[in-house]
């Protein structure tokens, strides 16, 4: 990944292996871009966050918002 306008985008290699490039990383459940915008990051969290809702939603019968915030917070 490459930051910064001015960067001259060197290869490198490591053993005689060439490098892969990539737009984007994620480490420790974050994205990093190499525009470093955070578009990527905040889809993922807002699917994750819609994943555990549903999966509340079918799991819980007694729905309340006493019930439902602790639930989402322990699992987002």
């Amino acid at each position: 990944m490459y930051f910064g306008f001015n960067n001259p985008q060197t290869e490198y290699d490591m053993n005689g292996v060439k490098l892969q490039t990539v737009n984007e990383e994620k480490d420790l459940d974050v994205i990093v871009s190499a525009d470093l915008k955070w578009e990527r990051q905040c889809i993922e969290v807002v699917k994750k966050a819609n994943k555990m809702l549903g999966l509340i939603k079918r799991n819980f019968q007694y729905r309340s918002k006493a019930t439902i915030v602790p639930l989402l917070l322990s699992l987002v």
